[in-house]
């Protein structure tokens, strides 16, 4: 555990549910329709390697059962886990709805799947339902040519590295081979009646186009998804679909709409354990993105930069493909807030490479 980590708390230790298994993170009192949280978590063949996904005890027009907070990418072992999970902790009833926080393949890659199988409908935003609708039904959408030349635009130019990206162009369609073809919206501010209790839609942008939190006041819980990880910080990027973006300064606006929910709040990260220090956590973020901000602004000042040339300033260990892809769009977003702060400028040399630099007046 780093020193971060030591400033909060994880109410359940080292305790974590096995695969096809879940524990219950917060019971409900009594009996009825007063309903509990349970805890999945399943592995992924990345870095990055499980997500956590949600089950809430839930009531629609009279029929008792669960709704399922997001879903895991769509391969026969997430599967094989959920059918599991069908037989030994649904007690017996069915699954009503699909909830996916944002559009992300680990999110959303087998909403199909759950949402065909149980005929449940799925509820998310709806600019993250349509990315992902794109993403999934639209060739080189993610990745590909367009993603190589956006890349090399910003410096990365390592030939076997944009080759690679543009072999990733159905990189999306894999991991989430289809979209259900109906949708429920959820907006920022609105109610969810979840099991006779209130759930309140929390927007987030920045790391998705519109991702949505969930926070139970009567619970004191907040599923956070990706917006508020224990651990790691959440990746914020600039993609060739927006390529004039400024998702850091989003990210950072996004995560101060936590500041109002108590102090003690259970959040329930998408990666890592729940936890509590929510306050905490997001004091944390934002010195962790100011400190590399900081560093960005110190290499422009000493020359002008590219995407690439900051790259090893942000991440001094190792990365693979995947990585590199979310390095590059993390350094091309920390670039872009100084940048739309007026603190760099930025130009475009010989080789067509966007390099920026200090501002005069900086």
């Amino acid at each position: 555990m780093n020193e971060l980590e030591h400033q909060l708390h994880y109410p359940f230790g080292d305790t974590l549910p096995g695969p096809g298994a879940t524990l219950i993170v917060a019971p409900g009192p009594g009996s009825g329709l007063t309903p509990g949280v349970k805890w999945i978590r399943m592995a992924l063949p990345f870095a990055l390697d499980h997500i956590n996904l949600w089950l809430l005890r839930d009531e629609i027009e009279g029929r008792q059962g669960w709704s399922v907070v997001d879903c895991c990418i769509s391969v026969d072992a997430a599967k094989a886990q959920w059918e599991t999970i069908f037989t030994n902790e649904l007690e017996g009833l069915p699954v009503l709805r699909v909830i996916v926080t944002h559009m992300h393949p680990d999110h959303i890659g087998l909403a199909y799947w759950l949402c065909e199988k149980w005929r449940a409908p799925l509820w998310i935003s709806a600019t993250d339902y349509n990315m992902a609708r794109i993403g999934s039904q639209i060739a080189n959408s993610f990745g590909g040519d367009s993603a190589a030349l956006f890349f090399a635009s910003h410096g990365l130019n390592e030939p076997a590295t944009i080759d690679a990206v543009k072999g990733r162009a159905s990189y999306f369609s894999t991991l989430v081979p289809a979209v259900p073809r109906q949708f429920r919206r959820m907006m920022d501010s609105d109610l969810l009646n979840i099991g006779g209790r209130s759930w309140r839609c929390i927007s987030g942008y920045g790391h998705a186009p519109e991702h949505i939190s969930l926070y139970c006041e009567e619970l004191g819980v907040l599923i956070g998804g990706d917006m508020m990880l224990p651990r790691i910080s959440t990746n914020v990027s600039v993609f060739d679909s927006e390529p004039e973006s400024n998702p850091l300064q989003l990210f950072l606006q996004s995560i101060d709409k936590f500041w109002p929910l108590p102090a003690d709040t259970l959040t329930l990260p998408s990666h890592g354990k729940p936890f509590t220090g929510l306050h905490k956590r997001i004091e944390q973020l934002h010195a962790h993105h100011s400190d590399r901000l900081t560093e960005v602004m110190q290499a422009c000042t000493q020359k002008p930069c590219s995407a690439a040339d900051v790259l090893p300033i942000m991440f001094k260990r190792k990365l693979d493909l995947h990585q590199t892809t979310f390095a590059m769009g993390e350094s091309i977003a920390h670039l872009h807030a100084l940048w739309f702060d007026g603190k760099l400028q930025r130009s475009r040399d010989a080789a067509g490479v966007y390099r920026f630099k200090a501002a005069a007046h900086a």
